[in-house]
């Protein structure tokens, strides 16, 4: 074991250059990950490559372009031709590569092809490649446009305080707006810059980690794509710089990309969201909107240094808990800020509790968007939070409503493996998230379905919820209205039940023996453990209770994994930089640590190690965090600087700094950390798990996997041996009726799991395409 003092003057330690062999490298890297196989058709050694997104996924009417011709060919003599008319004039010599780049405008909707053509050289300089543009309010390959959707952009707060602006058609899309701020050195407080000719007298000076000292003025940009609004905040100096473009940067980008995934996901959906757009200390209170400023565009740690900061409204899980449109909305945003700055050097991703888990999501499912992610909070998706929720539920039900007195709260807390009785209930109100019904109050105490629990800090006027109550499902009164679930904001990957267009489940617990271990440890009798299984019951499709255990759709579950919805592990986020730099509440909230041990599972389960990921646990401060984000900058630095022979991931791998170690921070010494491998253990069996120690759940409880992954058990007879206690016969034929297929085998992967198949596509795209709601009959169920 070993300590380091954090020393807060080497708290944003600046990172190494980067040359133009790296740029071009990343673009490789991003269409090597990302272009559909057999989409690059080449002739001789001429190469066309689309540097702004995959070249089937292009949104809107343009793409950034870059040739590669032979050595042999002069550039100035290349045609190139869109749809048969000629765009030679549109690209331009690359300094110090045999290649022209150009913005190819006109796109088409649809097929687009694009040619080139050289000036009668040996080989003749000729390639042909075919761009697939779709519309700016999407979708790409997220499938129909979740309805019904109210427009928010009049109420999308710019820096000034004023809106974006009124919605222009039923996708709610509006006219793009451009502001400038700056941060004064004397407060040290952004404040709206409104003459561009001249810089304000006390705007600040920074130095970016590529050694550029700039004006700390910043070009925020918000529009709409996606039917998200998105942000981009950069710095740019509009009294020197020249207009942005992607062959005139600005002076004070460093060509590295920060987004931000947002936070939450039980607060809201089926709305654009207003989220990131206003900024602390810059609006007045009754205007401002309350998100927490890490995970606003506007964050001055990483603007400081020179990042752009980007997202979308649909990047925020309490607008769209849904990481799979975040993906789309990630893809298309970045898309639209490479074609109007240029290509980065790199890309990562921050975000806590659901920004944590989309920027886990994201970047496994859509390889090549985020190049590291940088996190807190940590979750491996939604569903492992809801699925453990209504674990935590039937419980709650049980020891409440079925056998109110057969448990001592010992042996409640030894059945759901929590910390404590609180840590319990937090983490079962957490089935709110699939629980459609308002109003609910079946047991007391309990948080029922997301319209009755929405955050006023995501939508800051009044009425809190923008979703008109006529709009919202109601078994009673609106049984065809909007679902609040989980499963219901991503129906085009789950699929529909025919008989009531709701949501596929993908909620099981078929042979789930709960209370398992506490029987084994002698916590709980045979009594107790045969009733509770025999009595646990299940959910139907609005959560209410049914004597039955659920069962789940098998489609569903397949499509679950395959889109990424369920964290594989084994697509983009095993090649990358993992960072998870804290927070730590194993007592109420729900955010427990067990979930953080659960993403290394997964890893080493999918690629055999988690050496790409590091943890240092606890709750950091603000100079803890600057130098968690310190050796990070200088982790995912040297990986995409590195040139030699290997995967990303062997990359990754062998350029861990020194400090990208497993670690804690002292819960007594301010800005320490104590370095040691991070285990998960509720004992005091090393120094941080003695001041962390983590707990359990309901399922890992039940014998499951610390992975979390299995949500569909396979079966195995019931075996008297299994167990370390002694049944009587009775018991036996008794246990075997409770479970009469078998019980759980958690031995083996579960029913449909599968790794995430990158770039999955559930409409309109072809790439990939693992469904379509809208001929589901032909996809297995």
């Amino acid at each position: 074991m070993t300590r380091i003092d954090i020393d807060q003057s080497s708290a944003n330690v600046c990172v190494s250059r980067w040359g133009a062999t790296v740029l071009v490298s990343f673009a490789t890297l991003f269409i090597g990950l990302s272009a559909a196989p057999g989409a690059q058709e080449r002739e001789s050694e001429t190469r066309i490559e689309v540097l702004s997104s995959p070249a089937d996924l292009i949104s809107g009417d343009d793409a950034l372009v870059r040739i590669q011709v032979p050595n042999d060919t002069r550039l100035d003599r290349i045609n190139v031709a869109l749809n048969g008319h000629p765009i030679s004039s549109a690209f331009r010599p690359d300094q110090g590569a045999h290649t022209l780049t150009g913005l190819v405008t006109g796109l088409r909707l649809g097929k687009n092809s694009l040619e080139v053509s050289g000036d009668g050289s040996e080989d003749g300089a000729s390639a042909k490649l075919t761009l697939t543009s779709y519309p700016v309010a999407g979708p790409m390959f997220t499938g129909p446009h979740l309805q019904p959707y109210v427009c928010m952009t009049d109420l999308f707060l710019m820096p000034d305080g004023s809106n974006l602006g009124p919605s222009l058609d039923a996708n709610c899309s509006a006219a793009t707006k451009v502001q400038y701020i700056y941060q004064s050195a004397t407060d040290h407080k952004y404040h709206p810059m409104t003459d561009l000719t001249r810089l304000p007298a006390d705007v600040a000076t920074i130095t970016t980690t590529t050694g550029a000292s700039v004006p700390y003025v910043v070009r925020f940009e918000a529009g709409t794509i996606d039917r998200g609004v998105y942000n981009i905040a950069i710095l740019h100096d509009p009294t020197k710089d020249a207009a942005p473009s992607p062959f005139s940067p600005p002076e004070g980008w460093n060509k590295r990309i920060l987004w931000v995934n947002g936070f939450g996901c039980p607060g809201g959906w089926y709305y654009q969201g207003t989220a990131t757009g206003s900024l602390d200390g810059l609006l007045t209170p009754t205007r401002a909107n309350t998100i927490e400023a890490d995970f606003n565009v506007m964050n001055d740690a990483w603007l400081s240094r020179g990042y752009a900061i980007a997202t979308n409204t649909l990047n925020n899980p309490s607008i769209s808990c849904n990481p799979f449109l975040a993906g789309e909305a990630t893809e298309m945003t970045k898309e639209h800020l490479i074609k109007e700055f240029g290509v980065p050097f790199f890309t990562v991703s921050t975000g806590g509790s659901g920004g944590a888990y989309t920027s886990l999501q994201v970047a496994d499912a859509f390889a090549g968007l985020f190049d590291g992610v940088f996190i807190n909070a940590v979750f491996p998706e939604a569903a492992a939070i809801a699925m453990s929720g209504l674990d935590g539920h039937l419980l709650t039900h049980y020891f409440t409503v079925t056998d109110p007195s057969g448990f001592t709260d010992a042996q409640k807390v030894a059945v759901t493996g929590y910390q404590g009785i609180q840590a319990w209930i937090d983490a079962a109100n957490q089935s709110g998230r699939t629980d459609p019904v308002p109003g609910r109050a079946d047991i007391p105490g309990y948080v029922s379905g997301v319209w009755d629990a929405i955050s006023s800090n995501v939508y800051p006027l009044n009425p809190p919820e923008p979703v008109p109550v006529a709009l919202r499902y109601s078994p009673t009164t609106n049984p065809g209205g909007a679902r609040p679930t989980t499963f219901d904001v991503a129906r085009n990957v789950y699929g529909t039940d025919p008989r009531t267009g709701f949501a596929l489940r993908t909620f099981d617990n078929t042979g789930v023996q709960y209370g398992l271990n506490a029987l084994n440890s002698g916590a709980i009798g045979t009594t107790q453990f045969l009733d509770l299984n025999e009595n646990i019951g299940g959910y139907d499709q609005d959560d209410n209770y049914v004597a039955s255990r659920s069962v789940a759709d098998l489609g569903a579950m397949s499509r679950a994994y395959q889109s990424g919805l369920l964290l594989g592990t084994n697509g983009g986020l095993a090649q990358i930089p993992v960072f998870d730099f804290g927070y730590y509440n194993d007592a109420g909230g729900y955010h427990y640590q067990w979930f953080h041990f659960a993403v290394r599972a997964r890893l080493i389960e999918a690629n055999g190690n988690a050496d790409n990921h590091v943890m240092w646990r606890g709750n950091p401060d603000a100079t803890a965090t600057a130098q968690a984000q310190s050796v990070f900058e200088q982790w995912v630095t040297a990986a995409m600087s590195d040139t030699a022979a290997g995967t990303m991931r062997d990359k990754t791998i062998r350029n861990k700094p020194a400090l990208a170690e497993d670690g804690c921070y002292s819960a007594t010494t301010p800005n320490q950390v104590i370095f040691e491998p991070q285990t998960w253990s509720s004992q005091p069996s090393s120094t941080c798990n003695k001041m962390y120690p983590s707990y359990s759940a309901p399922r890992i409880s039940a014998g499951g996997p610390l992975a979390g992954n299995i949500f569909k058990c396979e079966l195995k007879p019931v075996d008297p041996a299994d167990y370390a206690i002694s049944f009587t016969a009775q018991e036996i034929a008794q246990l075997k009726s409770i479970f009469p297929n078998g019980v759980c085998d958690w031995s083996k992967p579960g029913v449909e799991q599968r790794g995430v198949r990158t770039w999955a596509s559930v409409g309109p795209s072809p790439r990939h395409r693992i469904f379509d709601i809208n001929d589901q009959d032909d996809f297995p169920r």
